[in-house]
């Protein structure tokens, strides 16, 4: 079985409170990007081994790996009695905030749901989700955004903007950046932040596609700390900005930083200039999908 696994955006990211569980209460609208790495499920019928198989070296191939995790849960939870082979193809930068592995996790839960025929519905396999990554449950939902909130995994999807196709420009540094650091910086350095959050601007902005409005809007709580650890995201920020980018944010704890524009031409003219300034950068251009 091959599946599409699609990266995301946070289209806005508050941090509100720290939980008992030691995470934090969130608030986020994720956006599913075509950007994405392909999964490969093949059956093992003599063993129950689970058995990642990936070319990038910055992917676990252990059973660090969500992938396996995902794999192992649903082996152990419905007892089966046949393994699989994963294969993953990556395109999507690895710990770049971009929700790589959680969809990689999702896909395979999607998958096996199939293979294994465990025929579970999509709240029970939401439910198990959970237990593997906050962000994996925004992946099983077939939806193009969704609000987040709690630790990021109670998923509601935004129907009402089902049809909206938004256009972007990536760029992702290549550093690496530990979101368990973010977080706890984030405690030491700031505590909480407080925002007035607009819901219904912040949709109008979104469905009238208003660049402008739509720039003043957007928020991550985790930006002040992540460009304070890490400065090169800031300076890509500025780069965005002097090419006339008017809705820039990064994405989750970062690195990636991404920039909203009204049509692929215009991504694709700022993807050239970007490319002559940003030779040390992976530079994307990608739509809602």
């Amino acid at each position: 079985m091959i599946l599409q696994s699609h990266a995301k955006l946070n289209l806005f990211l508050e941090v509100r409170s720290k939980r008992r569980d030691n995470f934090h209460n969130l608030r986020t609208i994720f956006e599913r990007i075509d950007l994405s790495d392909k999964i490969i499920l093949t059956l093992r019928k003599k063993d129950r081994k689970i058995k990642v198989i990936c070319a990038n070296p910055q992917v676990p191939r252990n059973s660090t790996n969500l992938c396996f995790r995902s794999a192992k849960l649903l082996q152990d939870r419905f007892n089966i009695g046949k393994g699989v082979n994963i294969r993953i193809i990556k395109k999507i930068p690895v710990g770049a905030g971009l929700g790589g592995g959680s969809s990689n996790a999702a896909a395979v839960f999607l998958g096996l749901n199939k293979l294994w025929e465990l025929n579970l519905k999509l709240s029970r396999l939401v439910s198990l989700s959970k237990k593997i990554g906050c962000d994996v449950p925004f992946f099983i939902y077939n939806t193009n955004f969704a609000l987040a909130t709690q630790r990021g995994d109670k998923i509601t999807p935004l129907r009402h903007l089902k049809g909206l196709r938004l256009w972007h420009v990536v760029v992702v540094p290549k550093i690496n950046v530990s979101t368990a650091k973010i977080y706890d910086k984030f405690d030491a350095y700031s505590g909480l932040t407080r925002i007035k959050y607009d819901v219904k601007l912040f949709n109008l902005a979104l469905r009238n596609k208003d660049l402008s409005l739509l720039g003043g809007l957007i928020f991550n709580s985790l930006e002040k700390v992540t460009l304070r650890l890490y400065p090169e995201v800031g300076r890509i920020k500025q780069q965005l900005f002097d090419l006339g980018v008017e809705s820039i944010l990064m994405s989750g704890s970062g690195p990636a930083v991404f920039g909203i524009v009204a049509s692929r031409k215009e991504a694709l003219s700022v993807l050239r200039r970007l490319k002559g300034v940003l030779r040390s950068k992976r530079v994307f251009v990608t739509r809602t999908i």
